[in-house]
């Protein structure tokens, strides 16, 4: 199997994931579920856009996945210290 054929069947299963997640996200039934679902779609743009870095081989696109990884990490500290309450010790 050739690395391009790797990249569509990586990226077939990253849209399978953004469906599933999408359900998650409407459905909930709670916030912290709907977190998790925000949480795993942006890990899944994390995914695709490394898989298209492969697929276009350029390397430019890993700088932006690196940029998405860190933005959703500062977004899921900030989202559980809102769940936490948020209160200053």
């Amino acid at each position: 199997m050739s690395m391009g054929a790797v990249g569509l069947v990586a990226l077939g299963l990253c849209g399978l994931t953004v469906l599933l997640s999408c359900v998650r996200l409407v459905r909930g039934p709670s916030f912290a579920d709907r977190m998790v679902a925000l949480d795993l779609l942006s890990a899944v743009a994390v995914g695709v856009t490394a898989a298209w870095a492969v697929l276009s081989n350029q390397a430019v696109y890993l700088d932006v996945a690196l940029l998405v990884a860190l933005v959703a990490f500062l977004a899921g500290v900030a989202m559980a210290r809102y769940l936490e309450g948020g209160e200053e010790k």
